[in-house]
């Protein structure tokens, strides 16, 4: 209940309550979602970011489904 309460508070801190309603915090997630394809394309995990994960495994479709119709 206490976390509750505190969180109420802090989500009343946001200003444009009365005007834009839930949309308020819309802003905060269009930097979030930012903020994460920044991360997704330029932080290395080891040797890869994401995006070179995803681009080697659209490949191995690409030619197991080559493949397939080969046979």
């Amino acid at each position: 209940m206490l976390v509750s309460k505190r969180l109420k508070r802090l989500l009343k801190l946001v200003p444009g309550e009365r005007r834009f309603g839930f949309y308020r915090f819309l802003p905060f997630f269009f930097v979030l979602g930012g903020a994460m394809e920044w991360f997704m394309i330029n932080v290395r995990v080891g040797k890869e970011t994401f995006y070179d994960v995803y681009r080697r495994k659209q490949s191995e479709r690409q030619y197991e489904a080559r493949m397939e119709k080969e046979e």
